[in-house]
């Protein structure tokens, strides 16, 4: 690892991420079944590809958003929260990646 290393700490940026991932998580299982039809639903994939689009800006690139974006195309599924889990997961995977390179920080001192 490079000094270098992009970490995503819990600010702002993770706080506003996580609130629209739970936000988008709860009209796709709560709102949207009583109106639409799962995967032919426009506004079901309009909001998946804001929602994507948005958590780019926030966090960066993560191969988590991939396949949350598209198991929201398989009807049924969108009563996981997948959003949710894929925020949760890219911060749980930048922090192990803050105590490794905290950690190979302090070996080489």
């Amino acid at each position: 690892m490079t000094q270098d290393a992009i970490t995503i700490s819990p600010g702002p940026r993770l706080r506003a991420a996580m609130i629209l991932a739970v936000v988008a998580d709860a009209l796709q299982i709560i709102v949207f079944p009583m109106f639409v039809e799962g995967a032919l639903s426009p506004a079901d994939d309009a909001l998946d590809l804001g929602v994507g689009a948005a958590l780019v800006y926030l966090l960066g690139w993560h191969w988590e958003f991939l396949p949350s974006f598209l198991t929201k195309l398989v009807p049924g599924v969108d009563l996981v929260p997948f959003w949710t889990m894929a925020v949760a997961n890219v911060y749980r995977k930048s922090k192990r990646i803050a105590v490794t390179i905290e950690a190979s920080r302090e070996k080489h001192n």
